[in-house]
This record gives structure tokens, sequence and C-alpha cells, in this order.
């Protein structure tokens, strides 16, 4: 709905005007009343006989739309009345002829059924008004309940982080150790990207979305304050949620190796993450760093890196492809089919 549409519904949703002022609405019916006198009085030269109450339908029909059925009923014998008196004849009079009867009965006729079908529209508005308020106020809950339950679920995983973190301390072998840290620091990772993996309403986010918070709390949660990232999005793709985590992990995992090891002994680096098409089947997202680069004669299915190998284990789950590539720097790519 366009915003004039909307300004209008809003409108339309207050009708009755002025429920709590029933003077003003009172001497808004009487003007409507003695306008629509004062139009058929003016009038009546150009008009043929036979329409008395041609200027008071409308006042009637006004009075009752802005003011309700009270109003419009009022305005209707009033209107009544007046035509009664000064445009039926015998003018003048209250007699009640046979003309007097046919016109009269027409009024109440037309005057009945317009009254009922505007009392039956606003009944029907104030309850769609009634139910969208009752509507907002869940939605409100709703996203509320969903923040708290976002926020707990990261604060509780964040908690498993700093316990897993403390309990490398009763570890002496430094692969126990390494491992913990490891295990920490993932779980540390999903809960501060778990807040912006969903959203209270189901939207599915797209991957720039995504990505760009997610580089940002990699590297914060690094420690690290002299590494940029860059984030190249040309043609975006919606995120499914199923993808959200591992995904995450394996970008994670990718920058993370970035920033140990290919910025070792370093003091800057830039980190590009790209996402492209190719053709209408398949997503990369390429994790490109300007560190190091690998190893002469690097494998990565020979690799001992459980992160690596968490990596390639997450991607085939989303029937995908992990690998890492050589060149200027290291570039870790994830194919994932659209």
């Amino acid at each position: 709905m366009t915003e004039d549409g909307t300004q209008a519904s809003h409108w339309l949703e207050r009708l009755p005007i002025a429920q709590g002022r029933p003077l003003a609405a009172f001497a808004a019916t009487c003007g409507l009343i003695a306008g629509a006198y004062f139009l058929r009085v003016a009038a009546a030269p150009w008009l043929p006989p036979g329409f008395p109450y041609v200027t008071f339908f409308p006042a009637v029909i006004i009075a009752s739309f802005l003011f309700g059925v009270r109003m419009g009923l009022f305005a209707g014998v009033a209107c009544g009345l007046l035509a009664w008196y000064f445009f039926i004849p015998p003018v003048g009079s209250l007699r009640l002829g046979s003309g007097a009867v046919v016109a009269l009965g027409f009024y109440v006729l037309v005057i009945g059924t317009d009254l009922m079908i505007i009392h039956w529209l606003q009944r029907t508005n104030n309850r769609l008004a009634h139910s969208r308020e009752i509507n907002r106020k869940l939605a409100q809950t709703r996203a509320l309940l969903f923040g708290e339950l976002q926020h707990r679920v990261s604060n509780n995983l964040q908690v498993a982080a700093g316990l897993l973190s403390l309990s490398k301390r009763r570890v002496a072998e430094p692969e126990g150790k390494a491992a913990l840290d490891e295990a920490s620091r993932r779980l540390a990772l999903i809960g501060r990207i778990s807040r912006q993996l969903y959203d209270a309403g189901g939207a599915t986010r797209s991957m720039h979305e995504f990505l760009e918070p997610l580089c940002a709390d990699v590297i914060d949660a690094s420690g690290r304050t002299d590494i940029r990232c860059i984030v190249n999005v040309a043609e975006d793709a919606p995120l499914s949620s199923d993808a959200a985590i591992p995904l995450a992990l394996i970008v994670a995992e990718a920058m993370a190796n970035a920033i140990e090891h290919g910025f070792a002994d370093r003091d800057h680096g830039l980190i590009e993450v790209e996402l492209r098409r190719e053709g209408e089947a398949m997503v990369h997202v390429e994790v490109r760093d300007d560190g190091h680069g690998l190893p002469a004669g690097f494998e990565i299915e020979a690799s001992n890196s459980l992160g690596l190998r968490i990596a390639m284990m997450l991607a085939e789950q989303l029937n995908g492809r992990f690998e890492l590539l050589p060149g200027k720097g290291t570039t870790a790519r994830l194919s994932l089919p659209v």
C-alpha cells in the first residue's frame, strides 16, 4: 500500500470522529443541515417539481459517516421535517396528503437503508482497527520475546565457551589445550553471530547482510586491530537458515587461518571476502588474504588441521566444496549450489 493509501486507511479507522465531544458533533451536524436547506432554497428555481430531498440526502449521509449513526438519525429527522414543511405540497404545512406520504415513505426507506449500511461499515471498520491493534501488540511482543531468546542463546554459548577456556587450565598436554582453545573460539563465534542469523519476522537474510557483520566479528574476536576486511558482493543471493551456521564457521575458519598463519609476524593485513555467481547453478564465496601464502607442496586433504577438516566436512554437508588455492597470499574458496 502506498503512503497515501496508508494515511487514508488510518483516517478511516478513526471514524466516527468527535465521539468524545458530542456538542461539537451536534453543532457540525446542525451546520450540515442548515447548509443543505439553504442550498435547496438556492437551487429551487432550477429544479423541476418532485425533488424535495435532493440536497438533504448528502447532509444525512455525511453526518452519519463523520459523526456516527446517532447524528445521522438526528440529521435524517431534521432534514425530513424541513423538506416536508418547505418543499412538499402543501408548502408551509405538515399535513399528510397522498403526495406527502409517498415522498416521506421514499425518504424514510432511503435514509434508513443508508444509515444501516453506514452503521454496519463503521462497526466492521472498528473491529478491523481493534484487530489490527491487537496484532500490532502481538507482533511487538513476539519481536521482544524473539530478541530475548536470541540474547539468551548467545549468552549461553558465550558461557559455554568461557567454561571450555577455563577447563584448559587443568589440561597439561599442549594438544588438548589447543583443542579446547579451538572449541572455545568456535562456540564464542557462534554466540556472537547467532543474534544476526534470523529475525523475528522470519525474513530471509541476504549473503551480504550476513557476511559483513560476520567478518567484523571474526576480526574483533582475534584481538587484532591492524587487519582490514572488505566484503564484495556483486550479485547477492538469499541465505538459507539451515546454511547460516555452517557457512559462518567455514568463512570464520578461513579468516582465522589468514590471521593466524598468513599475517604471522606482520603488523597489518587485508582480507577480501567476495561472493560471485557462476551461471545460475553455483555461488562462490572466496576469502583472500595478502599474507605469506601456502607452504610449498601444501595439500588440504593431507593437512592435520582440525579447522580445515571441519570446513571441508561442513562444505560437504551443504553439498558444496571447500578448497585452498595458492597465489598472492591464500584464497579459500567455498563453492555452493544455488
